[in-house]
Parts: C-alpha cells; sequence; structure tokens
C-alpha cells in the first residue's frame, strides 16, 4: 500500500481594492456682479460701456464672475451681457423695480451707479442724496449678505448741473458712512476722481476713454474690498 502524500494549497491573499480615484478640485463659484443703474451702465454711445472692459479685466485675472440683470446687450467682446443698466431712469425708478430684480437675480455683489439723471431731468436734485440713502437702506433689507459697491457720480459738462453732481458726491460719503455703521455692507467708489469732461462723448456719457477709466474704477474697487468677490 503506497501511502498518498496530501499537500495543503496555499490560500491566495485577498486582492487589495484599487486605490480611489483621485477627487477633482470642485470648481470655484462664480461670484453673482450686478451692474445697476442709468444709460451709464447700460453702454450709452459706446455698446456695453465699462462692462466690457470690466470683464476683460475680471477674466484676465482668473477671477470666477457672472454678470447678473435683466437685460441683455453688448458687442461681441462682452460675452456675460447681462446688466440692470435702465436709460434715461432715476433713483426713484430703480427703487420702484429693485427688489424684482434682487428676488431674480441673486447678487453677491451690486455696483450701483445712479443719480444722474435726478439732476438732468431737475429732479429735486437737492434731495437726491436722501434718496439714495432711502435705495441703500431698501437693497439691504431685501438681501442683507449683499455688498453694494456705491459710485460717486461721474462730472457733466454743463456747469450748471455740473454743480450738483459736485453737490451730491459731497454728501455720499456720509450717506455711505451712516449706512456702514448700522451695518449694511456698502463701500463708496469715487468714479468722479477717475474722469474729466474731456472723457464725455457727448457732455453726459462716457467716450470710450471714459468708458476704460470706469472699468478700471470698478474693477480695482473689486479686487480692493473685502469680500466683492466671495460669492
Amino acid at each position: 500500500m503506497v501511502s498518498g502524500c496530501s499537500a495543503t494549497e496555499p490560500i491566495a491573499d485577498n486582492p487589495k481594492p484599487p486605490p480611489p480615484a483621485p477627487v477633482a478640485p470642485a470648481a470655484p463659484v462664480a461670484v453673482r456682479i450686478m451692474p445697476l443703474g442709468d444709460s451709464i451702465t447700460d453702454g450709452y454711445n459706446i455698446p456695453g460701456g465699462y462692462r466690457t472692459g470690466l470683464f476683460q479685466k475680471l477674466s484676465a485675472a482668473g477671477l470666477p464672475f457672472d454678470f447678473v440683470g435683466s437685460l441683455l446687450n453688448g458687442p461681441a467682446a462682452l460675452p456675460d451681457r447681462d446688466h440692470e443698466g435702465h436709460s434715461g431712469w432715476r433713483i426713484d425708478e430703480l427703487a420702484a423695480q429693485v427688489n424684482t430684480w434682487l428676488d431674480q437675480q441673486q447678487p453677491a455683489t451690486t455696483l450701483l451707479m445712479i443719480g444722474t439723471n435726478d439732476i438732468i431731468q431737475n429732479r429735486d436734485p437737492a434731495n437726491a442724496p436722501k434718496r439714495l440713502g432711502a435705495l441703500l437702506d431698501q437693497m439691504s433689507a431685501r438681501r442683507p449678505g449683499m455688498l453694494i459697491l456705491v459710485a460717486t457720480l461721474p462730472p457733466l459738462a454743463e456747469a450748471g448741473q455740473n454743480r450738483w453732481v459736485g453737490q451730491y458726491n459731497a454728501a455720499l460719503p456720509e450717506v455711505v458712512r451712516s449706512r456702514a455703521a448700522q451695518g449694511q455692507k456698502v463701500t463708496l467708489v469715487d468714479v468722479n476722481a477717475a474722469l474729466s469732461v474731456a472723457d464725455l462723448a457727448d457732455g453726459v456719457h462716457p467716450n470710450s476713454t471714459g468708458y476704460s477709466k470706469l472699468a478700471n474704477v470698478w474693477y480695482q474697487a473689486l479686487r480692493s474690498t473685502p469680500g466683492a468677490l466671495s460669492p
């Protein structure tokens, strides 16, 4: 009788699971920016106005952003054409509609430049700063976390109207300061200091150089104001 040999088969190790695939970093969230105002925001004379140059500067810096608004226009050089620049509108007219726009568009940052038509249309220009303050109160109450960059007005060629521009702009620091002291997220942006009458195409609206200067002022304000580019 021949004894058989029995060998125990080695048990194969359980194969290790493959390492998890690397997780791609989440795409940065774009900050929603609402350009809000009148025909200067719309881009009268120069389609797109300052929005074209601002788009190009923000894009070149690699900053994620999204212009928002119910209006849509601009040149081919401006792929993101949304805005709330309403030609001929005064402060009171913006106030009548702005809650709807804020609810629909949900901006994180608003670029507000309004008041020129209050002066040109002689709509009680002495009290225009008071109306602007009420507009800031309204907007901040509607979207408490929103940052509002508040622009001074560009110059006007007509001397009497430009005196009103000077008075309006002189009142804005206190209008903005008092709101900031109440906890509103508001910051003053001095547009007037960057432009002269030579930068106007028709005595009211900027020419190409003027709009380029406006784009740079807004860009610098967005880069330098804490939270301005945070979604």
